[in-house]
Protein backbone atom coordinates (compact mmCIF):
# COMPACT_ATOMS: atom_id res chain seq x y z
CA UNK A 1 0.00 0.00 0.00
CA UNK A 2 1.16 3.73 -0.77
CA UNK A 3 1.84 6.43 1.54
CA UNK A 4 -0.25 9.41 0.98
CA UNK A 5 0.92 12.91 1.64
CA UNK A 6 -2.04 14.53 0.48
CA UNK A 7 -4.74 13.24 3.02
CA UNK A 8 -6.13 10.92 0.11
CA UNK A 9 -5.96 7.00 0.65
CA UNK A 10 -4.95 5.59 -2.60
CA UNK A 11 -3.10 8.39 -4.30
CA UNK A 12 0.74 9.24 -3.67
CA UNK A 13 2.89 12.21 -4.57
CA UNK A 14 4.43 10.80 -7.87
CA UNK A 15 0.66 9.10 -9.24
CA UNK A 16 -0.81 11.55 -12.51
CA UNK A 17 -4.24 13.12 -11.88
CA UNK A 18 -7.28 11.28 -13.29
CA UNK A 19 -9.16 11.90 -15.74
CA UNK A 20 -11.69 13.59 -14.24
CA UNK A 21 -9.79 16.22 -12.61
CA UNK A 22 -7.84 16.58 -16.13
CA UNK A 23 -11.41 17.67 -17.22
CA UNK A 24 -12.17 19.30 -14.15
CA UNK A 25 -9.41 21.73 -14.41
CA UNK A 26 -9.80 21.80 -18.34
CA UNK A 27 -13.62 23.00 -17.39
CA UNK A 28 -11.87 25.71 -15.59
CA UNK A 29 -9.55 26.89 -17.27
CA UNK A 30 -10.77 26.97 -20.96
CA UNK A 31 -13.32 30.02 -19.91
CA UNK A 32 -10.67 31.30 -18.54
CA UNK A 33 -8.55 31.52 -21.42
CA UNK A 34 -11.29 32.71 -23.49
CA UNK A 35 -12.08 35.10 -21.33
CA UNK A 36 -8.76 36.51 -21.11
CA UNK A 37 -8.27 36.02 -25.37
CA UNK A 38 -11.18 38.41 -25.65
CA UNK A 39 -10.15 40.92 -23.61
CA UNK A 40 -6.83 41.32 -25.00
CA UNK A 41 -8.16 41.45 -28.66
CA UNK A 42 -11.03 44.63 -27.07
CA UNK A 43 -7.56 46.03 -26.18
CA UNK A 44 -5.95 45.48 -29.49
CA UNK A 45 -9.13 46.97 -31.41
CA UNK A 46 -9.22 49.76 -29.01
CA UNK A 47 -5.58 50.97 -29.28
CA UNK A 48 -5.97 50.23 -33.23
CA UNK A 49 -8.70 52.51 -32.85
CA UNK A 50 -7.26 55.21 -31.75
CA UNK A 51 -4.83 55.05 -34.42
CA UNK A 52 -7.21 54.78 -36.92
CA UNK A 53 -8.99 57.90 -35.76
CA UNK A 54 -5.68 59.65 -35.18
CA UNK A 55 -4.77 58.90 -39.16
CA UNK A 56 -8.87 59.62 -40.42
CA UNK A 57 -8.30 63.13 -38.20
CA UNK A 58 -4.22 63.79 -39.88
CA UNK A 59 -6.28 62.92 -43.33
CA UNK A 60 -9.56 65.57 -42.41
CA UNK A 61 -6.29 68.02 -41.49
CA UNK A 62 -4.85 67.35 -44.90
CA UNK A 63 -8.03 67.70 -47.02
CA UNK A 64 -8.73 70.87 -45.16
CA UNK A 65 -5.39 72.01 -46.30
CA UNK A 66 -5.42 71.58 -49.95
CA UNK A 67 -8.99 73.11 -49.90
CA UNK A 68 -7.39 76.65 -48.72
CA UNK A 69 -4.48 75.58 -51.20
CA UNK A 70 -7.15 75.30 -53.73
CA UNK A 71 -9.17 78.82 -52.95
CA UNK A 72 -5.54 80.42 -52.35
CA UNK A 73 -4.97 79.24 -56.49
CA UNK A 74 -8.27 80.74 -57.06
CA UNK A 75 -7.46 84.19 -55.82
CA UNK A 76 -4.39 84.01 -57.44
CA UNK A 77 -6.04 83.33 -60.89
CA UNK A 78 -8.61 86.42 -60.02
CA UNK A 79 -5.56 88.47 -59.65
CA UNK A 80 -3.48 87.94 -62.29
CA UNK A 81 -6.78 88.28 -64.97
CA UNK A 82 -7.27 91.62 -62.70
CA UNK A 83 -4.07 92.84 -64.51
CA UNK A 84 -5.61 93.34 -67.63
CA UNK A 85 -9.48 93.17 -66.84
CA UNK A 86 -11.58 94.70 -64.05
CA UNK A 87 -11.50 93.11 -60.80
CA UNK A 88 -15.19 91.97 -61.03
CA UNK A 89 -14.98 90.54 -64.49
CA UNK A 90 -12.08 89.03 -63.50
CA UNK A 91 -13.65 87.29 -60.70
CA UNK A 92 -16.60 86.32 -62.70
CA UNK A 93 -14.69 84.73 -65.33
CA UNK A 94 -12.43 82.52 -62.28
CA UNK A 95 -16.65 81.54 -61.33
CA UNK A 96 -17.89 80.60 -64.84
CA UNK A 97 -14.81 78.13 -65.67
CA UNK A 98 -15.37 76.88 -61.87
CA UNK A 99 -18.95 75.97 -62.40
CA UNK A 100 -18.78 74.57 -65.51
CA UNK A 101 -15.98 72.30 -64.06
CA UNK A 102 -18.46 71.68 -61.70
CA UNK A 103 -21.17 70.92 -64.22
CA UNK A 104 -19.03 68.15 -66.62
CA UNK A 105 -17.75 66.56 -62.96
CA UNK A 106 -21.54 66.15 -61.42
CA UNK A 107 -22.93 64.84 -65.21
CA UNK A 108 -19.92 62.44 -65.48
CA UNK A 109 -20.88 61.44 -61.50
CA UNK A 110 -25.08 61.22 -62.63
CA UNK A 111 -23.54 58.92 -65.65
CA UNK A 112 -21.21 56.57 -63.48
CA UNK A 113 -24.06 56.20 -60.62
CA UNK A 114 -26.60 55.34 -63.62
CA UNK A 115 -24.44 53.01 -64.60
CA UNK A 116 -24.16 51.03 -61.34
CA UNK A 117 -28.14 51.45 -60.57
CA UNK A 118 -29.75 49.09 -59.70
CA UNK A 119 -27.52 47.98 -56.79
CA UNK A 120 -28.17 44.21 -57.38
CA UNK A 121 -25.66 41.99 -58.80
CA UNK A 122 -26.85 41.19 -62.43
CA UNK A 123 -24.22 38.97 -64.05
CA UNK A 124 -24.08 36.67 -60.90
CA UNK A 125 -28.04 36.61 -60.99
CA UNK A 126 -28.06 35.75 -64.66
CA UNK A 127 -25.36 33.22 -63.78
CA UNK A 128 -27.54 31.54 -61.20
CA UNK A 129 -30.53 31.30 -63.17
CA UNK A 130 -28.57 29.74 -66.24
CA UNK A 131 -27.54 27.14 -63.66
CA UNK A 132 -30.68 26.23 -62.52
CA UNK A 133 -32.50 26.23 -66.09
CA UNK A 134 -28.96 23.54 -66.71
CA UNK A 135 -29.91 21.44 -63.63
CA UNK A 136 -33.33 21.46 -64.69
CA UNK A 137 -32.41 20.26 -67.90
CA UNK A 138 -34.13 23.26 -69.77
CA UNK A 139 -30.95 24.36 -71.72
CA UNK A 140 -27.60 22.37 -72.71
Amino acid sequence: MSTSTSGQPGHSVGDDPTLGALVHDLTQQVPALIRSEIRLAQAEMTEKGKRAGVGIGMFSAAGLLAFFGLACVIATAILALAHGLPDWLSALIVGVVLFAGAGVVALLGKKEVQQATPPAPEQAIEGVKEDIAVVKGERR
